[in-house]
């Protein structure tokens, strides 16, 4: 049969496609200015603290995710209760928000341990904050979902052999629970390179603020947004790239036949290739 609607939808893509590269072609851009712009010392320093930010958020997303996790799933009503608050706050307001209310701490409390809050809350202490408490609101509900995942009779079983509860959770469930876990973690860390750029509210030194003090005084809005979008391509590539391996590690135990991985793959279209020559 012939299939005219592939063939329609194929042209109006390529069309659509055409029109759009030649609008950007077209456009009042100075790609030159992209171009010099791209390796700069500002660009290299913000593509350094995106990375810088957004590892360092992750990690206390992640252990503030593990630990509500843990707390959301005790039979105490209190813990359980306040692990459920915290997921249902920071879940239910913008990042934004959060940031700001960071960054403006000292309105609430004017001194902390006896220091002034406008010293201990740096542009980075803020943006830390911001992004890490709002992102173990969500690792919470990752983690959670890999625990439950994990067989009861598993913990049964080691509790059988004399393992305690924190041991249980730490040596038996948690590392079932992470083929469940890593491949939501490695998404929440992706965009998390790209909720970084929320940070430029709070004057931390990432790419979007790069950018905007370049263009504030060239006036090259475009070409410097172009600049910090090339760098985060860059980063979320890598990390897509490593979050793959990381995945099929993790899918050891459960399947036999892992996914070829993308080296394997040409490495079999070349072989094919030849024999059928």
């Amino acid at each position: 049969m012939r299939h005219y609607g592939r063939w329609v939808s194929a042209v109006a893509v390529l069309v659509l496609l055409a029109a759009l590269i030649a609008a950007f072609a077209g456009a009042n851009i100075q790609w030159p200015i992209t171009g010099d712009n791209l390796f700069t010392s500002a660009s290299i320093s913000g593509a350094w603290h995106t990375l810088l930010i957004s590892v360092c958020a992750m990690a206390l997303g992640l252990l503030l995710g593990v630990l509500a996790a843990v707390m959301r799933l005790s039979q105490n009503p209190v813990t359980s209760s306040v692990a459920w608050g915290y997921i249902w706050l920071f879940r239910g307001t913008p990042v934004l928000v959060q940031l700001l209310i960071w960054w403006n701490l000292a309105l609430i409390f004017p001194t902390m341990f006896g220091v002034s809050t406008n010293t201990l809350i740096t542009p980075f202490v803020a943006a830390l904050l911001g992004l890490g408490i709002n992102e173990g609101a969500y690792m919470a509900e990752i983690v959670r979902a890999g625990i439950q995942s994990v067989d009861e009779g598993q913990a049964e079983a080691a509790h059988a052999l004399g393992l305690s509860r924190a041991k249980t959770m730490r040596r038996i469930i948690l590392p079932q629970a992470m083929r469940v876990i890593v491949p939501p973690t490695g998404n929440e860390f992706i965009n998390m390179l790209k909720t970084s750029s929320l940070a430029y509210v709070v004057t931390y030194g990432e790419l979007m603020t790069k950018a905007k003090d370049v263009y504030t005084n060239n006036l090259a809005v475009m070409e410097l947004l172009f600049v910090a979008c090339f760098w985060y391509l860059v980063l979320t590539t890598i990390f897509s790239i490593g979050q793959y391996y990381l995945e099929r590690y993790y899918a050891k135990g459960a399947t036999r036949t892992l996914p070829p991985t993308p080296l394997q793959k040409i490495k079999t279209n070349l072989f094919s290739l030849g024999r059928a020559r």
